[in-house]
């Protein structure tokens, strides 16, 4: 039987990695070519949306840092990790119908999925 509180603390830790990659492409790539490619922007768009995109970013830094302490506190941290991860899935929501529809797949699936792990584990 495989150990779940090991799988979803991997899960988490992944998302949690993943939001520090959407930082970087969001505060320090986004009129790079990375960060233009992965959010198929030109980089006229790129440039002029700059600064909002680095306020997104600093946000889902935010998110990884909640997801972080949520691990770091172990059992304790249940709580933290169900309010980061509802935190995900809900703009995860909200982004995949009003932007772009991957941010479904990229965004809320993977944190539905550590949120069923996380309640897995009760």
């Amino acid at each position: 039987m495989p150990d779940f509180p090991i799988i979803s603390s991997v899960v988490i830790g992944l998302i949690a990695l993943l939001h520090v990659y959407i930082l970087v492409l969001e505060m320090f790539l986004w009129d790079k070519p990375a960060g233009r490619r992965a959010f198929g922007h030109s980089v006229e768009k790129a440039i002029e949306s700059k600064v909002l995109a680095a306020n997104q970013g600093l946000y889902n830094g935010f998110l990884a840092a909640g997801l972080f302490w949520g691990l770091y506190l172990g059992v304790a941290g249940f709580d933290i990790k169900v309010f980061f991860l509802s935190c995900i899935l809900v703009a995860g929501i909200y982004g995949g119908i009003t932007a772009k529809r991957k941010i479904l797949y990229i965004q809320a699936l993977p944190a539905l999925i550590g949120l069923a792990l996380l309640f897995s584990n009760v």
